[in-house]
């Protein structure tokens, strides 16, 4: 057995006994693996130990490996999850399943009439991306513009609106972690609870947050995907975008 399938195996079990401990089934959180830097063979070993979902940051490296893992496309599911500026969507929106990085109508705009020049391809699942810590490195809109911006996209054709993402500062304080977690939470939940009959909103079901240090908190505190990239893949060295 490969490191990546030991490593994938060992994520796994922290995500079970992290649901059990918060008495949530295990099932219902899902495993992202952030393979960004790391090449198409690494995704393609994690993919034989049974991960299909993978997630990437920066557009054209990914875009290459989605490439050459072509024949195996049926059954991997690709995320993008880094910073995403105008002149990438085009990308993003042809070769992705998944955005969680969204928090600019002028994206969402872009990804949904992109998409749409791809009629062959399912509705683009799209992520908002919350600045929990509000840290002027990080992307993301507000906790407190995050429903307005949500009710803006969910009006947009070829993309369906999931949910919330969102990175918060990193922190070796369990307690720490679990604050920016809840305060992700309590956002979500209050626009699950004021659009229950919206149809724009019936798939409004997602709650990226969590990685590889502070995954633990993120479950505790109600996410149903984390993303994980150096538990499963090791370091990476720093690659230029």
């Amino acid at each position: 057995m490969n490191q990546i399938a030991v490593n994938l195996i060992q994520v796994r079990e922290r995500i079970e006994l992290a649901a059990l401990a918060a008495k949530r089934e295990p099932e219902t959180i899902e495993l992202l693996a952030v393979s960004k830097t790391f090449p198409a063979s690494a995704i393609e070993e994690a993919m034989h130990a049974g991960q299909s979902a993978f997630g990437e940051n920066y557009v054209q490296e990914a875009v290459e490996k989605i490439t050459q893992l072509a024949k195996l496309r049926p059954w991997l599911v690709w995320h993008f999850i880094g910073p995403l500026q105008s002149n990438k969507t085009r990308e993003v929106a042809e070769h992705f399943d998944w955005v969680h990085s969204v928090d600019r109508l002028k994206i969402a705009e872009r990804l949904s009439a992109q998409r749409g020049e791809f009629p062959n391809l399912p509705e683009l699942q799209i992520c908002v991306q919350v600045n929990v810590s509000e840290e002027d490195s990080k992307g993301g809109v507000p906790l407190t513009e995050a429903l307005a911006l949500c009710d803006a996209i969910s009006k947009l054709p070829n993309i369906v609106l999931r949910g919330l993402m969102a990175i918060p500062a990193p922190s070796a304080d369990v307690q720490l972690q679990r604050q920016a977690f809840v305060a992700v939470r309590e956002c979500f939940q209050k626009i699950q609870a004021t659009r229950l009959s919206d149809p724009a909103y019936q798939f409004f079901d997602t709650l990226s947050m969590g990685m590889s240090d502070d995954l633990e908190a993120a479950i505790a505190e109600g996410s149903t995907m984390v993303r994980v990239g150096t538990a499963i893949f090791g370091k990476r060295d720093k690659i230029s975008k």
